[in-house]
Parts: C-alpha cells; sequence; structure tokens
C-alpha cells in the first residue's frame, strides 16, 4: 500500500538529510551567437538517492547566491521526491557561488559582464536538462523568488524541458506593479504585532539623521552599533540607512514560524521578537531610540551570537548581492517607492535618478526598462501552461506576483499566514495548515503533469 503523501512528507523530512554531490557541466559563455566557442563550468548538486531510470527529474532553477544555500533551504523537493522516484538536481545561476565564467575576473569589466543575464542562464538548464534527460524522462522545474521567476520563465520558453513549473514567490509582475506596494506590506506585517512597532520605526529615520549630522554622532552610532568599519561621509551614512532598512524587509521575508537560518540565523517569527524587544525598550530621546533599535536588529545580525561587528553593505551573506546590484541596473529593474502611511522614508521612483546611478557604479545605459516584459510576456501569459504560482499573502514580494489563475493549467495558490516561498521548505511542525494544502496542491499538480508527459509518448499513464 503506497503511504499518504502528509506522511510521506513527514517521514522524509525526519529521516534523510539533504544530502548531495556537487558536478560540473559544460556550458557556452555566449548561447546566442555564433561568433565564440568560450565555455565555463556551471555548477550542480544531485542527488540519486530516490532516483529509478523512469522517475522524473526535480530541477531546481537556482538563484542569486550559492546553490547550497538554497538546496539546504528547499527541503520539500526532498521531501517529495521518495514518492515520486525522482532525481533532485539544483543548477547554480551563472555569476554567482563557483559558476564564474571568468573566474575572479567575472565582475572586473563591463565586457565580462555582459553575460549575466536570465536568458543566458535559461539557456544553461536547458543545456543541463537536455544533457540528464536525453527526453526520456519528464522534468519539472522548481524555483523560488528569482529563482521561481526562472522556473514559470522556462516552462513558458522552452516548453519542451520541462513538463511544468512550481514557482513559488516569483514577483514576476513586479515590473508592472504599482511601486508603493512592496513597503506597504513590509509595513503591514510589522504593524501586526503591535502598532507602536512601525511607530518607532518610522521616528528612527530621523533620529539616526539627527545622531549622523556630526562627527561626534557618527563616532557614537559606530560604536553603539558595533559596525566593521566607523560611519564618516554622507556616502556611508546612506550605506547604513539601506542596510537597516533591507534588514526590516528580510525579517519581513522569512518572518517563519520556526528557527532558520535562509538569510541569517533567526529565531521564530523574528519581526515579532524584533518589535517586542524595540518596543519595550525604554525611549526618552533619539539616543535611547537608536540604542534600543541597535539592541533590537540584533535578532537579525547576531541571533547565533557569533558576531563580532556589523558589516553594513552586506545584509544577506549568503546572496550574491554584487551580481544581482548588475542584474538590478539592467534586466530586473523593479520600481520600489515608500510613500506617508508606510513606516520607511519617502522615497519616490525616480527612473532617471536610479539609471544615472546605475550608469556611476556599473558603466550600463538601461535605455529599456520594460526588457522582462518584452521578453517573457509580462501580464499576458495566457499561452503559457502547467505552472503554479505560491505566494504567501506576509510576503512583500506577493505585490507583484499571480494572485489568481490565469487559465486552467496556469494557477495560482495563495497562502494567507506564508512568508518568503515557505512552502517550498522542507515539512515542519510549526507549518501553518494553509502551507500544508499548497504542498499538497503542488505534489496533485506534479503527478498530473507527469501522467501527461507518460502517456503523451508512450502511452502509458505512468505513476499514481
Amino acid at each position: 500500500m503506497r503511504l499518504s503523501v502528509t506522511l510521506v512528507l513527514f517521514l522524509c523530512h525526519n529521516i534523510w538529510s539533504y544530502d548531495y554531490e556537487t558536478k560540473y557541466f559544460e556550458v557556452p559563455l555566449d548561447h546566442f551567437s555564433f561568433t565564440t566557442k568560450t565555455t565555463f563550468k556551471l555548477k550542480y548538486l544531485i542527488n540519486d538517492t530516490f532516483w529509478t531510470n523512469d522517475g522524473p527529474i526535480f530541477f531546481y532553477t537556482g538563484n542569486e547566491g550559492t546553490i547550497e544555500n538554497f538546496a539546504e533551504n528547499t527541503g520539500f523537493i526532498f521531501d517529495i521526491a521518495p514518492s515520486f522516484n525522482a532525481l533532485i538536481v539544483f543548477a547554480e545561476h551563472r555569476y554567482y557561488g563557483e559558476s564564474l565564467p571568468f573566474g575572479n575576473d567575472s565582475f572586473s569589466s563591463l565586457g565580462h559582464l555582459g553575460y549575466l543575464t536570465s536568458s543566458q542562464a535559461l539557456a544553461d538548464f536547458v543545456d543541463l536538462i537536455d544533457f540528464l534527460s536525453l527526453g526520456k524522462v519528464p522534468v519539472v522545474a522548481f524555483g523560488g523568488s528569482y529563482g521561481g521567476m526562472l522556473s514559470s520563465w522556462l516552462r513558458m520558453k522552452y516548453p519542451a524541458s520541462v513538463v511544468g513549473a512550481i514557482a513559488a514567490s516569483a514577483p514576476i509582475w513586479q515590473f508592472e506593479t504599482s511601486c508603493e506596494n512592496f513597503y506597504k506590506v513590509v509595513t503591514q506585517v510589522y504593524k501586526a504585532v503591535t502598532e507602536d512597532c512601525p511607530r518607532l520605526v518610522t521616528e528612527s529615520w530621523e533620529a539616526l539623521r539627527n545622531i549622523a549630522a556630526s562627527a561626534e554622532g557618527k563616532a557614537w552610532l559606530s560604536e553603539a552599533w558595533q559596525l566593521c568599519s566607523p560611519i564618516e561621509t554622507p556616502g556611508d551614512v546612506e550605506t547604513l540607512i539601506g542596510w537597516y532598512s533591507e534588514i526590516l524587509v528580510n525579517m519581513a521575508m522569512v518572518n517563519y514560524p520556526y528557527s532558520t537560518s535562509f538569510l541569517a540565523p533567526l529565531p521564530p517569527f523574528p519581526v515579532k521578537n524584533f518589535c517586542t524587544q524595540f518596543t519595550e525598550a525604554n525611549i526618552v530621546d533619539d539616543k535611547s531610540l537608536i540604542m534600543a533599535l541597535g539592541d533590537a536588529l540584533q535578532i537579525y545580525t547576531n541571533f547565533s551570537e557569533t558576531t563580532t561587528c556589523n558589516k553594513i553593505n552586506q545584509a544577506a551573506e549568503a546572496l550574491g548581492e554584487e551580481g544581482w546590484g548588475f542584474q538590478a541596473c539592467t534586466e530586473m529593474i523593479m520600481p520600489m517607492c515608500s510613500i506617508d502611511g508606510d513606516m520607511f522614508e519617502n522615497n519616490p521612483w525616480d527612473y532617471g535618478k536610479y539609471a544615472s546611478q546605475c550608469l556611476e557604479k556599473w558603466g550600463v545605459n538601461q535605455t529599456h526598462p520594460e526588457l522582462p516584459v518584452l521578453e517573457y510576456g509580462g501580464k499576458d501569459i495566457k499561452a503559457a501552461s502547467n505552472i503554479v504560482f505560491s505566494n504567501g499573502l506576509l510576503d512583500p514580494w506577493s505585490t507583484g506576483g499571480v494572485l489568481s489563475n490565469v487559465s486552467e493549467s496556469v494557477v495560482a495558490v495563495i497562502i494567507p499566514d506564508g512568508a518568503h516561498h515557505i512552502d517550498l521548505r522542507g515539512g515542519n511542525e510549526d507549518d501553518p495548515q494553509t502551507v500544508i494544502e499548497a504542498r499538497q496542491f503542488h505534489v496533485e499538480n506534479i503527478k498530473k503533469w507527469i501522467r501527461e508527459f507518460y502517456f503523451q509518448n508512450d502511452g502509458f499513464l505512468g505513476q499514481d
């Protein structure tokens, strides 16, 4: 008798660790030109513990970071692989982790960086899939966040390579979404703990700037917040403000009901922990507010109690922030703004200013911010098939996600109490029921896609 999927999920999560073998695959530097034969090694992780020769391949489309970090935080694939006899593959995205086309020189010039695009990455994945499957077994794409965008685009652009895609927290419509929505959701996540929390955060911006207006204040702040390098210039202050803002966003994104170490080692419900400590402090002036804020931020910066100082140019060590900075200046331009009513400093979206900053930093002059919409279809994806878009409503990236069914086979799953791609994480006893149900929905769709593949290719209905 076959075990129920729910029981299999529980057993898998508690018996098997997320083991894998590291391998490398030669891919072209430029898939779309006949003028160069240059190649490089793309890293991928593979686990064949549960695989049989006619089993499917579960293929994770790598994000903006080391692939190991995503493998270790995407336990859902490992949980369901035994019941499908599946081969597990996590493919690293070019220019991240070890998959550097020009080694240590990959970021040294615009000429080297020009091959960092989503379309080149998708072509890498297609070549690797062809090598592994030889067209003989069904391949299901999985991805979360930017990886979820890639998994959905992989199915749209190369439907012969994958039979379907589970695209979790994939903001493929962020390019065409009102810029203020993202920070509104972040604010609501903090407000759900207590209204005092976003109120104090709102007050903290002016307090930070007041203190940092003098050399003495900068020195005090550098020591109070245990910064690795003291802030000394106006540019340093802006870097600090951006770092603090990014931490607030990150805590909302990974506000999971159990301890995790995805972006940083964190306790369960990090937003609640942060807000409770911040709002219970004795605050009487700017300095006491900023001291209380610095202490509360240690929920994110030093929960493991191993951090000796804080690097304000890095809010998520496992992510490739340099590579993503380039992509965000070329093809991944997602308008963001903060306005009255959210807890962040007012910051209108100004494409001209943004483009100037990109030109100064990277030497790129992007004149087509709508490029992903033109390339992948934007909101006009009715011709696509076999994609599940899942979004947690506590995740600010859901504002750019697909929140309703597009067609009979391009469908949306809403997780009201879910954070950033929580449904791709391994099963946990503290999972909300809505997360469990979302995973079950994924499993049923995967079964359907695999049955269709075998029926169309062999007249065989495949696994039940």
